[in-house]
């Protein structure tokens, strides 16, 4: 049973919840996560631990229904790693970046590293938080998030990966 205070508190995670979503999943999808991720909290409502904060709750149910879409069959997937190199926009030294430029770099990160900069950076979520949303250890968090900020850096910058002065190590099978 769902009170006053827990529908303001669901209605004050809205915002943030869009923002993650509209990153995650992009604008044409954004709303049908969001919506799905109300819909699964409020049938689900009985899972959340009261006084605590529900905020973090709200994304871990946001990142597991964005990943179980993610995972059905039908979608067409092209997996990159840190080593693949696409094309970057031409801009000038000096010139200031664009939201459609960092939106283009942060969807070719890694998932992993795309989310933990997102709740980090976009929603200001502690590492603790975000490992709990994600359901992994603050160490990854940190590791991710320096990752994927030196990658941001080299996909903004037009470098290959890797080219920031430090040898990338490579999986030998």
């Amino acid at each position: 049973m769902t009170t006053q205070e827990d529908s303001r508190q669901l209605q004050a995670c809205l915002p943030g919840l869009r923002r993650y979503a509209r990153a995650l999943a992009g604008a044409a999808h954004a709303d049908d996560l969001v919506q799905d991720t109300v819909e699964r909290a409020w049938r689900k409502f009985d899972q959340w631990q009261r006084g605590g904060e529900m905020r973090p709750w709200l994304f871990s149910i946001m990142h597991n229904l964005h990943v179980d879409q993610l995972r059905r069959p039908g979608l067409t997937l092209q997996e990159l790693d840190d080593d693949t190199l696409l094309p970057a926009p031409e801009r000038a030294p000096g010139q200031a970046i664009a939201i459609g430029e960092m939106d283009a770099a942060l969807a070719r990160l890694p998932l992993g590293q795309r989310e933990v900069i997102l709740l980090v950076a976009l929603e200001q979520m502690p590492y603790e938080q975000v490992a709990s949303t994600l359901g992994i250890p603050v160490g990854t968090v940190m590791s991710r998030l320096s990752r994927g900020r030196e990658r941001l850096r080299e996909l903004l910058d037009g470098r290959p990966a890797g080219s920031h002065g430090v040898p990338t190590l490579k999986v030998v099978k």
